[in-house]
Parts: C-alpha cells; structure tokens; sequence
C-alpha cells in the first residue's frame, strides 16, 4: 500500500488538489518530532535516576551517608582534643606561675588563628561542602599550631626542672655540723645579728651563726657547689668558701683543718674540714655564714634538716636572742 496522499477542495476551480507539503516544512515538523522525543526522554531518565537510582548509585549513596556520619564523629573528636589540650595548657600555665615564677603562653599566640593567605584553596572547588571542610581543616591547623606550642612550652619546663633540682641541690639547706655532734644543745646558739662581742665587750654586728662542737668535728658543705676560697683569712682563722651559684655563697670559719682546696667541687654533706678555735675564737666552735648576692644573710634560714616546723621555730627564736658570741 503506498503512501496516503491528501486532497483539499479548491472552491475557485470548483476542483480537489492534491496537497503537497514543502520540503522545509517537512524539515522542520521531523526536526520538532525529535526534540520531543529527545526531551521526553531526558525527563524521563531524570526521572528514574531520581526516583529509581540504579544499584551502583544506590551503593555510592549509601557511602556518601557513612562519610558524612564519619566526617561529623572526626570533626567531634577534634572538639574534644582542642578541649583537653586546652586543660593541658591551663594546668601548664599554673605550673609556670606558681612553681618556676615565669610568664605562661600568652593568650593571644595560643587563641590565634593562621592568617594572611588561604590555606586550603583546594576546597574552593567544592560548591556545596567547602564552607564546612575549610571550617574543619582551619580546626586541625589551630590544633596542630597549639600542639606545637604546648610541646615546646613543655620542653621549657623540663629545662626549667632541671635547672630547679640542680639549684635545689645547690642551695644551702643543711646544718655545718651534725647535730649529734654539736657540743651543746641546738637550743644555745650565738646567731645572726648584734652580739656583745667575747673580746672587745661592745655590740657588733654578727655575720653568721656559731656551732659549738669539740676541735675535729667534721664540717659539712651545707650545698653543692665550687670551693673559691681555703685558707688563712683575718679574723676567721682558717676559712673556706663554697660558692654554690644562683648568688649563694657560704663561709666557714675557724677551723682547725682543711680537706678541699679551690677549684674543688664539692657536694651537699661533703666533709670540707674540721672544728677548730683559730682566728679571732674564744672556743672551739665553728662560724658559720650565708651570702646572698655578696651580702650576709641569715643562716638560721637554711638549716632545716631533720627539723619539724615546731622545732626549726624554736632554733630560729634561740638563735634570734641576744647573747655573746664565740666569735
């Protein structure tokens, strides 16, 4: 059967003509038939990619809700680090203050942020999602920066406690003379401060504090630290000088010998001599002085060994009343 042809009635000619259809127009109704059903189409695979995602999708979709399950527990997790590293910092910050007396982070270094450029310009690739991975990666170089600053601080600190247990090692804390060998009580002591002196019967200013005890009782040094000084020195007899750094310095007088010579290290409870009554003495006895930054200071402050608070208080008030010293 061939093709059906159209007819239309012609009124002028009173005759039926045959319609023909232009090749243009053809052109262009085979051209809008297409596009419909190119449109029609494409909607319809919308549709089902929409509505009815194949399995692969399925599957991809499945991961992208675990990723983002993940991603909001890491981003959590990190919360939760920069809040206990900011603990850590606090109770840094403490230690610094009360025990090593040194200034802690500054505030505005820990707190600030890393500025002046974009760190991250590969996440302005993500239209949707970049806002919310650049806030999650500007986190962990805020945390990555307070890790770094809290590791060195912590470094600093344990310089710091080292070079404390050294000067604690250093400092005098320790009576010269045992105090079982001492030849009269700890109670009766000629301490720091105007005495009537035993020879020339008038007040002077007494440096040190005398510990009664027979000739060659041993002498301790009351620290660690350097002999810079053993010898004959007017009016101390035989003295030796133990500097112990840190501005300290100790000296003890009248003895009857000797065991360092200069140069010589020494540590705290190292004999350095022995009891005598040379120089400027009266008994036997040894003069016992504290130097802080070239000046005298008490001694009766930094012979705290083997002492309750109760019984250090009692030789503190026995070396403070006023009597005559051997010396």
């Amino acid at each position: 059967m061939g093709k059906k042809e159209k007819f239309v009635y012609n009124i002028h000619t009173l005759t039926y003509e045959k319609v023909v259809v232009p090749f243009k127009t053809r052109i262009w109704q085979a051209f809008g038939f297409f596009s419909v059903v190119l449109v029609t189409s494409v909607l319809l695979l919308t549709v089902l990619y929409t509505y009815f995602p194949s399995p692969r999708e399925q599957e991809l979709l499945r991961e992208v809700d675990q990723m983002g399950y993940k991603y909001k527990q890491l981003d959590n997790q990190v919360d939760q680090m920069s809040k206990v590293l900011q603990n850590i910092q606090e109770r840094d910050a403490g230690v610094h203050r009360a025990v090593f007396g040194m200034d802690p982070i500054d505030e505005d270094v820990w707190n600030g942020g890393i500025g002046g450029h974009d760190a991250h310009p590969e996440v302005n690739a993500f239209k949707y999602s970049g806002q919310t991975i650049r806030e999650s990666l500007e986190k962990m170089d805020k945390l990555a920066l307070q890790l770094a600053l809290q590791s060195k601080s912590l470094d600093t600190v344990q310089q710091l406690a080292n070079n404390q247990q050294k000067m604690l090692a250093s400092m005098p804390s320790i009576k010269p003379v045992r105090e079982d060998k001492l030849q009269k009580s700890m109670n009766i002591l000629s301490g720091f401060g105007y005495r009537i002196h035993p020879i020339y019967k008038v007040k002077k200013f007494h440096e040190g504090v005398d510990f009664p005890a027979r000739i060659g009782t041993p002498i301790q040094a009351t620290g660690d630290g350097t002999v810079v000084e053993a010898g004959w020195h007017q009016g101390y007899g035989n003295c030796v000088k133990v500097s112990h750094g840190y501005g300290y310095e100790t000296w003890y007088a009248h003895m009857s010998k000797m065991t360092v010579r200069v140069g010589e290290k020494v540590k705290k409870g190292h004999k350095i001599g022995e009891v005598g009554d040379t120089g400027t003495s009266t008994a036997p006895h040894l003069h016992y002085e504290v130097h802080y930054k070239s000046a005298p200071i008490n001694p009766i402050n930094f012979c705290m060994d083997n002492l309750t608070p109760q019984e250090y208080q009692q030789l503190a008030n026995s070396a403070n009343m006023a009597n005559q010293s051997f010396d």
